[in-house]
Formats: structure tokens, sequence, C-alpha cells
């Protein structure tokens, strides 16, 4: 019985870490086996950068203004900006910018219907060859622009991320944890894309072929729905590491919870919308990816729970157990003084980390839940705390 429970303890454990750990080591190697170099080159093709705001007022005008300053030749740069039901002066200060820069282009969505609904419409009134998707509070750094458009220089090119770089001015539990996810997420894109396509983006400094693009219902995450048809069409989806975005973190725990149950949610429903990538003939490589980048990682609460239950019920069996388990007492530990505790415990880099990887999962578990009950979420407020 207890080989039993042994074998069940190390399957869970191993299937819950291998997202982690296991699928990022197996893309390291095979870059090495498998290289296929992005072949960039400066250019400028005609951009359209297409935004969509709700309640930004506080934000957009810097927004605007950041990409109407990008080291890119006025004549080919135009800037399309939606208003999806603004309520504050988010449609004030868009207009007065668009009544003094003949490049800057808006709209108002009415009524309310989200952000994939108002880049349906943008994409359809732009005029670019490259669409390049800016958030309403990103800001990119000068050249942002031509380092993503020069991987577009690759005809098997037909979507590009850049690198989110989180800036955490509050020195928060929070931005520490997501600063270095974001470090681990970057590292994993570098090697994906030298094997092929990377498997998922991050939505505020990514830009797609106007050819390729395809409307998206208001429900679907454009973050992850948008690349994949990409891939499904024949062309690849690569990071563009020197095409930076600067965000300022969340700092607050419930501002990153609600934010990354809302994103998980819509990942679920977007990896039912679009299994057919996961079909290991059609799509050997890739599904092989997108079951160990996306599946399995916003699933590893399930095989991990087990595991730690399990654990304690492995005591008696082997002193290794008993390590195992004291050191989720340890975990557990240095997790609730990281939320709670005196502020050279949250300082401790490990008692972040591990805080930030429980936040991750317990939300990755919560929108399981609502996925499974059929819920959905097309619109939300922006980005607080």
């Amino acid at each position: 019985m207890s080989s039993s429970i042994e074998f069940w303890f190390w399957l869970c454990l191993g299937i819950g870490m291998y997202p982690y750990a296991g699928y990022p080591l197996c893309v390291y190697v095979l870059r090495f086996i498998h290289a296929r170099p992005v072949l960039a080159r400066p250019a400028t093709p005609a951009v359209s950068v297409v935004i969509s705001a709700y309640n930004e007022a506080a934000h957009i005008e810097a927004t605007v203004l950041n990409k109407l300053g990008q080291d890119y030749p006025e004549s080919q740069l135009e800037i399309l900006v939606a208003s999806d039901a603004s309520t504050d002066e988010t449609d004030a200060v868009l207009n007065r910018l668009a009544q003094k820069y003949p490049r800057v282009k808006v709209f108002r969505q009415e009524p309310r219907a989200g952000k994939t609904a108002a880049l349906n419409r943008l994409v359809s009134k732009a005029t670019g060859e490259i669409v390049v998707f800016a958030d309403a509070n990103s800001m990119y750094r000068k050249d942002a622009i031509r380092e993503l458009v020069a991987s577009f220089s690759d005809p098997r090119v037909g979507y590009v991320t850049g690198r989110m770089v989180y800036v955490d001015p509050h020195g928060s539990l929070i931005g520490d944890g997501c600063s270095a996810y974001m470090r681990y997420e970057n590292a994993l894109r570098t090697w994906e894309t030298q094997i092929g396509s990377i498997v998922g983006v991050d939505g505020g400094v990514d830009a797609v072929r106007r050819s390729l693009y395809r409307p998206m219902r208001p429900d679907q995450l454009p973050d992850l729905v948008q690349p994949l048809t990409i891939v499904e069409q024949g062309y690849r989806v690569v990071f563009a590491p020197r095409a930076i975005l600067e965000e300022e973190t969340l700092s607050t725990h419930s501002g990153e919870y609600r934010m990354r149950v809302r994103v998980a949610l819509r990942a679920f429903w977007a990896l039912w919308d679009m299994h057919a990538l996961l079909n290991p003939i059609r799509y050997p490589l890739f599904g092989w990816q997108l079951l160990s980048h996306k599946l399995l990682r916003y699933l590893s609460f399930l095989p991990l729970g087990v595991a730690a239950l399990l654990n304690w019920v492995l005591l008696a069996h082997a002193p290794l157990y008993t390590a195992l388990a004291g050191a989720q007492c340890v975990a557990a530990v240095l997790v609730l003084l990281a939320a709670f505790g005196p502020r050279r415990i949250r300082d401790f880099g490990l008692a972040r980390y591990l805080f930030y990887f429980i936040l991750l999962n317990w939300a990755s578990a919560v929108a399981f839940a609502r996925f499974v009950r059929g819920e959905k979420q097309t619109v939300w407020q922006p980005r607080t705390g």
C-alpha cells in the first residue's frame, strides 16, 4: 500500500514541478539541437499603434505622447485609440490630443464591450502593414517599435512580442515577486524563440502582421488567442528582448490576485477554444510547448496539492518524507511572514518568491473553478494598486 502511495506522491510532485523546471530545462537543451534563428534586420514599414482605454485619464496622455515620441519615421506611424465607454476625462484628453496631432485617431466604443472588442475595431481601421498593441499605461523605450518591427524582416514571423520590465518603485512584496516571475518568463521566451515559437505574450508591447490578424470574440484573451491563431496559420511568434516596455507593478496582494485570476480564467477559455493546437500529430513541437508552458502550468496546483497531502500520509515510511513535511511547514511560515511579518522578513528573497508562487497557484485554482462553472469575464477595471 505504501509503495502505491509513494508512486502517486512522486508522480504528482514531478507533474506539478515539470512546467516550472522540467520544461524550461528541455527547451534550454533543445535550442542546441533544433535552432531556428530569427532573420531580423532594420526596417521601417507602416505601423499602426492601437490602444484600448477605459477610464485612463491619469495615464493616457503620457502613453500617447510616448508613442508619438518613438524613434520612428512620422510618416510611417499612426496611433489609434478606442475609449471603451469611459466615464472619466479620458475622452476629453484624447480629443485634445487628436486635434493637436493629426497622426492620432480617436474612437469611442459604446456601450462598453471590453478590450478585445475594441482591438477588433481598431485593427479594422488601421492602415499600417504592422499593428502594434499597446496598453493604456504602457511606456515604451524610444526604440521599442523599431526593435519590434525588425523581426518582421523574416517572412516566417507573424507575431512579435517585446520585453516587459516591471518597475517596482515601492519595493513591495508583490512587486518583487512579479518582477522575478517576468525575468523567469523572459528567459524562457528567449529559449522558445530559438526553437520556433513562444507560447503566450504580455499584450502591452506586441505586434502582428495586419494581414494575419483574426477578429476575436469579446470574451477571448487577445494575449493568448491571437498569437495562437498566428501559429495555426503557419507563422512564428517570437520574442524581441530589446523592444522594452516599462510598467509599474501592482503593490497590493488583492490587486495582483484579481489580475491573475482574470488572466488565468481567460487563458483556460483560450486553451479550450484553441485546443486543436494540442494535437501532437499536427503540431508535435508547439503542441508539446502549449501543453507544458500553459495548460500544465495553470493546472499545476492540482498535482502539487495532492503531493502535499500525500506527503503527510507517508511520514512514517522514511525520514525523507519527514524532512519534506518539515520543508512544507517552513515554507508556510515564510509565506505568512512575508504577507504579515516585519519588513526585514518581507525583504527576504525566498519568502517573497514563495508568497508569489502560492498566489499564482491559488489564483489559477480559483480561475479553474470559475471555468468549470462556465463563467467568463469580458470587461474589468484598469490595473491599480
